[in-house]
């Protein structure tokens, strides 16, 4: 998936062509400690940001970059008021994860650890610059929960009617990222 700067459209690439998948929305200017394009260090590993979503959640709104590292592989760097958190999607099923949105300060027991759910809320895809791994909709609203262990590490879960999508990863100190380039 990819946007089209000129025209402001969201296009899919598909093995027969192109399909348009309607607007990228308004991504209006907000001060940021780094932009679509940027190659970012944290704790050593260094990220190109070649994906920029932002999503509304009410009072708000956080923006979510994906990024690729030195070997290739994806991750996502959420920002949101000023709190940062590094996640890869988690590829292999999870043991005892919900299939359907769990209830605030619930327990999962998932791979052996303790998460408790200490966010549960939905927020709107507002608008898209860049690329991305898989599809994203303008207009589209996201029910997720965020989840912690004991060793702070953070699950979060992405629940659609159809299917969920799993996240892990580490809140990361903001003066612990390095901005090396902007394009």
């Amino acid at each position: 998936m990819t946007t089209c700067d000129a025209c402001g459209t969201t296009i899919y690439l598909r093995d027969d062509g192109f399909l348009n998948a309607g607007t990228a929305g308004e991504m209006h200017d907000a001060p940021m400690l780094f932009a679509l394009g940027d190659q970012v260090v944290i704790e050593e590993a260094k990220f190109q940001t070649i994906g920029h979503a932002r999503f509304d959640y009410g009072p708000g709104w956080w923006d979510e970059f994906y990024a690729l590292d030195g070997n290739g592989k994806g991750a996502w760097i959420s920002v949101d008021e000023g709190e940062i958190i590094l996640q890869r999607a988690v590829e292999e099923p999870l043991k005892g994860a919900p299939k359907t949105v769990p209830r605030l300060g619930q327990v999962l027991m998932i791979n052996g650890y303790d998460y408790r759910v200490r966010e549960r809320d939905e927020a709107t895809c507002i608008a898209l610059r860049g690329e991305f791994p898989e599809t994203l909709t303008v207009g589209e609203t996201y029910r997720f929960i965020n989840a912690r262990n004991q060793y702070a590490d953070v699950l979060s879960g992405e629940f659609s009617a159809d299917e969920t999508h799993w996240f892990i990863g580490q809140w990361i100190d903001p003066f612990d990222i390095k901005v090396e380039s902007h394009t």
